[in-house]
């Protein structure tokens, strides 16, 4: 598949079929993730892959934030227990961190690392048949995720990205034009 392909077919997948991702897949899309450009070659990426239980884990943790609009309580156990379920489904997860350096703009070239890195593996799994979706958010930051994935204070927890055969391939969705939004300079 040319980059080209790749770039534009990438779609957040949401549904997967029960095929695994086998390790050796996971590690080769980790390797073209630790390509991505570093400018200071500070080797931030840190990259936590979530076996069936973490996975269940997370789930209830991502749940019990939804369950908190709910009023009702059995409504808000079957929304954790639901989505719980649907975290532990998916085939394949890996997190993604990078180290928080003192310096604030090391610190930004590395999160930029990180967002790089997150694509390489979203567009390498594409030309290995698999689907992928980025989360991020704050639940990302909460505390009970970092201590899930033993992320120490001294990390950032900045993506989880889910991946796995695609089940269905949503359409894509409307994109800018090149015109709205460059400006050309002189």
């Amino acid at each position: 598949m040319e980059i080209k392909e790749a770039i534009n077919a990438r779609r957040s997948i949401k549904e997967f079929t029960p095929r695994e991702v086998t390790r050796p897949e996971i590690e080769a899309l980790i390797e073209l993730a630790l390509a991505a450009p570093n400018h200071r070659l500070t080797h931030p990426l840190r990259f936590h892959v979530l076996g069936p239980d973490t996975r269940r884990a997370f789930g209830e943790i991502l749940g019990s934030r939804k369950a908190k609009k709910l009023t009702d309580e059995d409504a808000a156990c079957a929304m954790i227990a639901k989505v719980a379920g649907d975290e532990a489904a998916i085939p394949a997860v890996i997190a993604v961190s990078v180290a928080l350096d003192d310096n604030p703009e090391i610190r930004e070239e590395d999160y930029a690392t990180a967002m790089m890195a997150s694509q390489n593996i979203m567009l390498a799994a594409m030309s290995m048949g698999l689907g992928s979706h980025i989360r991020t958010g704050a639940v990302m930051d909460d505390p009970r995720t970092r201590e899930l994935l033993g992320i120490p204070e001294t990390r950032r927890v900045v993506a989880l990205i889910r991946l796995g055969e695609p089940a269905t391939v949503p359409d894509a969705k409307p994109r800018p034009a090149v015109r709205d939004c460059t400006t050309w300079m002189e």
